[in-house]
């Protein structure tokens, strides 16, 4: 089949990144598939899919394809990211906060909330975090101990094996990856205070930390390639 993902921009993002992944993975089956973008190449992930840069998408021929508009709705967590076995943990636990700042709805300062709330309730830790663009004047970065900037996905994959737990105040694709790297994933919802008990809960619990990452493996093995590129195959097919 021919199939062509409609990309606004090319900025790093949810919807660009499974944009990509579902586009290579189609393309390492046989398929064509094409990312057709206004925006600027990519620097920050390698692709195998064809590329067209287009000023407007009506200037793109899309008679004999399937036009997808940005991504399907499928979480698809690339290879690279999955581990069988955690290293040792670190003294003190990396605890991960990903997303930028502006978006409300990533509610990243019910994270920065929740990782206030545990310290204040003496628990020690690292507070790591990443963002696509630089720091806003309104985080909180005397509370950071590294922050990490627009990271490629083999970037990613890295930081990701070096931490411990992921604060995810809303479920998202660096959850779904957190997840298959073997992270003890704190639940999203709720106030800050609320994600700040359950960070604590597992800070303070190994048994906790280690079920939550053997729960987060068996969640994420439903994201890997080849399961996904089958349904995708399957949604694809279906008359729109």
């Amino acid at each position: 089949m021919n199939v062509a993902f409609f990309l606004e921009d090319t900025t790093i993002g949810s919807r660009s990144r499974l944009a990509m992944a579902q586009a290579d993975a189609l393309t390492a089956r046989g398929h064509r598939a094409r990312i057709v973008t206004k925006g600027a190449p990519v620097t920050w992930r390698s692709s195998r899919a064809e590329w067209i840069y287009v000023e407007d998408f009506r200037h793109y021929d899309a008679k004999d394809d399937i036009v997808v508009d940005g991504a399907m709705p499928l979480l698809l967590v690339d290879d690279d990211f999955y581990r069988d076995a955690t290293p040792r943990e670190h003294e003190p636990l990396r605890v991960l906060l990903c997303g930028p700042s502006h978006e409300e709805q990533r509610a990243i300062f019910d994270g920065y909330g929740a990782v206030a709330h545990a310290r204040w309730f003496h628990q020690t830790l690292e507070l790591v975090r990443v963002s696509p663009w630089a720091p806003s004047r309104d985080e909180p970065l005397e509370s950071v101990q590294e922050f990490h900037v627009a990271l490629t996905t083999a970037e990613m994959s890295r930081l990701l094996h070096t931490c411990d737990i992921l604060v995810a105040p809303r479920f998202t694709l660096s959850a779904a990856e957190a997840m298959a790297a073997g992270l003890a994933c704190v639940p999203a919802g709720g106030t800050a205070v609320e994600l700040g008990e359950r960070l604590i809960e597992v800070l303070s619990d190994y048994d906790l930390r280690e079920r939550l990452r053997e729960e987060g493996r068996a969640a994420a093995a439903k994201w890997r390639r080849e399961a996904v590129t089958d349904r995708l195959e399957e949604l694809l097919a279906t008359p729109r």
